[in-house]
C-alpha cells in the first residue's frame, strides 16, 4: 500500500474512494428493507467501520493507539464535526427537501475546501481548479436533476450543514495526517462518530430490529458488508490519497460519486439514463481530466 501511496496515484484512490460511496445506495435500501430508519443506518455503518478500523490498527500497527492529549479536539472534529454532522445533516436534508435538491447542496462541499484550503493552507485557487469545479457542480446538478422545488430555510441549513461537515474531513484530515499514519486518523474519527451516533439512533429500537430480523445472519453480512464497502475501503483509501493530493482536488476529485451512484441506479435499480445525466457524467469526467491534465 505504501508504494500506491506515491503522489501519481493519490487521485487515482480518491476516484476509488468515491466510486465505492457511488455505490452506497444498494446496501442503504437494503437496510432499509428491515425496517432501520436513516439515522440508524447510518448508525450501524459507523460502528462497524469503527470496529474494522480499530481491529487493522491493532494489527498493522499497535503503536499507532497512542495520541496526544492535546489533539483530541482535532479527533472530536473529525468524528463529530465532520462525519457524524455530515450524515446527520444529510439524511435530516432529504426527509424535508427532494432528494436531488439535499444531494446539490451537499455537493457544494468542494467549494468550501477550496476557500477553506486556501485560508489555512495558502493552496493556491489558480483556472484549472476553478474551470474543473464549473464543470463538477455543473455534472452534478444535471445527473441529481436539480428541481429547486421544496427548499426551506431549515432544509437550507441542514444542506450546508451536510456540505460543511463532508467537506471538513478533507481539511482536518490534511492536519491529522502531518502528524498520524491514516489508519490511526481513520480509527479514532469513526470511534468518535461511533460513540455519537449510540446517542442519537434510539439503540432499544434498533436493536430489537436485529433480534426480530427474519433473516439475522442475512442481516449481519449485510451490515458487514455495507461497513465494509462504503466507509472502510473508501474512507481508508480516500485519507490515504490525501496525504498527496490537495484538499481542494481532492474534494473536485469526489464528485465522481453521484456520477458512479447514477450509473449503479441504471445498471442495478434499471433506472433510465436521461440526456442531462448523460450529459452530467461527460461534464464530471471532463474535470476530472482538466484536474489531473499537467
Amino acid at each position: 500500500m505504501d508504494k500506491l501511496t506515491h503522489q501519481k496515484f493519490g487521485p487515482i484512490l480518491i476516484i476509488i474512494a468515491a466510486s465505492f460511496w457511488g455505490c452506497m445506495g444498494i446496501f442503504v435500501r437494503k437496510l432499509a428493507e428491515f425496517g432501520f430508519s436513516a439515522i440508524q443506518i447510518v448508525s450501524i455503518r459507523i460502528t462497524l467501520a469503527a470496529l474494522f478500523f480499530s481491529l487493522i490498527l491493532f494489527i498493522k500497527n499497535r503503536a499507532g493507539f497512542k495520541i496526544s492529549l492535546r489533539d483530541i479536539p482535532l479527533f472530536l472534529g473529525l468524528g463529530i464535526g465532520s462525519i457524524l454532522l455530515f450524515t446527520v445533516c444529510y439524511f435530516s436534508a432529504i426527509t424535508i427537501m427532494p432528494l436531488s435538491t439535499a444531494a446539490i447542496l451537499l455537493y457544494t462541499s468542494p467549494i468550501w475546501i477550496m476557500l477553506m484550503s486556501a485560508l489555512l493552507f495558502h493552496e493556491k485557487i489558480n483556472s484549472q481548479k476553478v474551470i474543473a469545479l464549473a464543470l463538477a457542480f455543473a455534472g452534478c446538478v444535471l445527473v441529481s436533476g436539480f428541481s429547486g422545488d421544496g427548499i426551506t430555510a431549515k432544509g437550507l441549513l441542514f444542506g450546508l450543514g451536510s456540505s460543511i461537515g463532508y467537506g471538513l474531513y478533507s481539511i482536518l484530515g490534511t492536519v491529522a495526517l502531518r502528524k498520524y499514519s491514516p489508519y490511526t486518523v481513520t480509527t479514532y474519527t469513526f470511534l468518535i462518530a461511533a460513540i455519537g451516533s449510540w446517542f442519537i439512533n434510539h439503540p432499544a429500537d434498533m436493536l430489537s430490529k436485529f433480534s426480530g430480523a427474519s433473516d439475522f445472519n442475512g442481516l449481519v453480512l449485510l451490515s458487514l458488508l455495507t461497513a465494509l464497502l462504503t466507509a472502510v475501503i473508501p474512507f481508508l483509501l480516500y485519507t490515504l490519497g490525501l496525504r498527496n493530493v490537495e484538499a481542494s482536488k481532492a474534494g473536485i476529485l469526489a464528485t465522481v460519486e453521484p456520477m458512479v451512484a447514477t450509473i449503479v441506479g441504471i445498471t442495478y435499480f434499471s433506472e433510465a439514463l436521461t440526456l442531462l445525466s448523460g450529459i452530467g457524467i461527460f461534464l464530471i469526467l471532463s474535470a476530472v481530466i482538466i484536474l489531473n491534465k499537467r
